[in-house]
């Protein structure tokens, strides 16, 4: 998932990250209620996770402006201290599709959050996913570009899932290696190697590379900015 935070505590925003970041999962955090509108209403999140006491801006009203405003569907659930029932029904009122109280439990969080996936998939379900001229249909699992037909492995379509799904923001070589593995990621650098493989697929044919290398970070695929090009081995990732 490509989730968005909404969060202005350091100490829960920061057992957030370390917690879904380390399931393979991609995160974007605001401070400020203002901030998090911004990002919610520019940016296509899986899912968003709003407090309800935040600076500049509240939870409620957030949510409010980012669906009459933006008309944004995006999963929203909202964390809050406030237990009691009126509170939770001014949440839902406010557009929310969930509400969890704190303290809560890392898991139970994700889990929510998968069924709210689950959900919104259902009313608009994505059938492919697309950057450029490069196509990945999730329903038959074909990949093209320039309509042309991509040949993948299975691990090399999956890492293009996943980076494709992020982009164009950047993805950790440990998050593919659990998009991979799970767990329990094989000795040596196989990850580099998969990489390798499907750099050869998506960008090899082509003028524009797509495929980014981050040096001791990770990767990102997306297409070039002026006066940028894409990296052909992946020597510091």
């Amino acid at each position: 998932m490509r989730l968005l935070v909404i969060e202005d505590n350091r100490q829960l925003v920061a057992n957030l990250f370390d917690y879904f970041e380390s399931r393979g999962h991609v995160l974007d955090v605001a401070p400020d209620g203002i901030t998090g509108l911004h990002l919610a209403g520019s940016h296509p999140y899986d899912a968003v996770i709003l407090d309800w006491m935040l600076p500049r801006m509240e939870g409620p009203e957030v949510l409010r402006r980012l669906r009459a405003e933006h008309a944004s569907e995006v999963p929203v659930i909202m964390l809050t201290a406030r237990d009691e029932l009126p509170d939770k029904i001014a949440g839902f009122r406010a557009g929310a599709d969930d509400y969890l109280t704190k303290p809560f439990a890392l898991p139970e969080l994700e889990v929510r959050l998968e069924a709210l996936l689950l959900r919104a998939q259902g009313r608009n379900p994505r059938k492919r996913l697309q950057v450029g001229d490069l196509v990945l249909d999730l329903a038959t699992l074909e990949a093209q570009r320039g309509g042309q037909v991509l040949h993948l492995y299975p691990a090399c379509r999956k890492l293009l899932e996943v980076l494709m799904r992020a982009s164009p923001g950047a993805v950790t070589r440990q998050q593919l290696e659990f998009a991979l593995w799970g767990d329990e990621p094989p000795d040596g650098d196989l990850l580099r190697s998969h990489v390798y493989e499907l750099r050869r697929s998506v960008d090899g044919p082509f003028g524009e590379k797509l495929i980014h290398t981050l040096p001791r970070v990770g990767y990102r695929l997306a297409e070039a900015t002026p006066g940028a090009a894409g990296k052909d081995d992946d020597e510091g990732a």
